[in-house]
């Protein structure tokens, strides 16, 4: 529904101008609007260019899905939006809040009240049990989840007692998700939970964040380099050399369930 069509008497003539037509510059909807996001990095007397001049709109209650190879730019992407990086050029806005000037402390303010992370590798504390785990997000948040209500989103609520040394991968996958929504942050910023773990654990992540996207309303973008998962998206966003090659929304979307890979 957030499509916006193309104006009359404009052809496209590249890539870029084919897929105008999924971002919506001024779109008071749009949780994040990014505009000509470039990031470079410099190895020595080499520049690399991570991002270049990334246009993309995300919405309130999405699951997007965020596609390409290894050095595509996903991770940069994900990281501006999220406030762990900054860009080179380009302006990046959270509502109404200009991400691109926040110094490093509104940066740490923005992540901690609004943005939930999942990373491939779980992080937990080994000491500490799934609840407790959960619970040291709580501590910093203003409206947390009670921790064992968190679990019990992901399917975990028997498992709330055990430390990570008894789960399998994918509940420590899935405890590092409960513990990313039990601030209940406005955005789910995911990048490649499932690349760690075998099929069937993976499915069962997918379907945590799913659950998770669909009972919360949280927009939730998830980074993968893997194709099938793409079908369970409300819209796919690929990229190839830092740039976005394509943006297309599913016309259904397929459950987690009928995902093999």
């Amino acid at each position: 529904m957030h499509d916006q069509a193309q104006k009359p008497g404009r052809s496209p003539s590249n890539v870029e101008e084919r897929f105008v037509a999924n971002v919506m510059p001024d779109d008071p909807t749009a949780v994040f609007s990014a505009r000509g996001l470039t990031k470079m990095y410099r190895m020595g007397e080499v520049e690399i260019h991570a991002l270049n001049g990334v246009d993309l709109d995300l919405y309130r209650g999405e699951f997007v899905v965020l596609l390409g190879p290894s050095g595509s730019g996903k991770s940069t992407l994900l990281n501006i939006l999220g406030g762990l990086d900054v860009p080179t050029s380009g302006r990046v806005h959270y509502l109404d809040h200009d991400l691109s000037a926040y110094d490093e402390a509104s940066l740490t303010r923005y992540r901690r009240e609004h943005v939930g992370f999942v990373f491939q590798f779980y992080n937990l504390i080994p000491s500490l049990t799934a609840a407790e785990n959960v619970g040291l997000v709580t501590e910093i948040a203003s409206s947390p989840m009670n921790p064992r209500e968190a679990l019990e989103l992901v399917g975990l609520g028997n498992r709330a007692d055990h430390f990570p040394s008894q789960l399998s991968g994918g509940e420590q996958q899935r405890v590092a998700i409960a513990r990313a929504v039990a601030k209940r942050p406005d955005v789910l910023l995911c990048d490649e939970p499932t690349g760690a773990l075998d099929v069937t654990t993976g499915v069962m992540v997918l379907e945590a964040l799913a659950r998770v996207n669909r009972e919360l309303g949280t927009l939730t973008a998830v980074i993968t380099h893997n194709a099938m998962i793409a079908s369970i998206a409300d819209r796919v966003v690929t990229l190839s050399g830092g740039r976005i090659a394509s943006i297309r929304r599913n016309a259904v979307k397929a459950s987690t369930g009928s995902l093999a890979w």
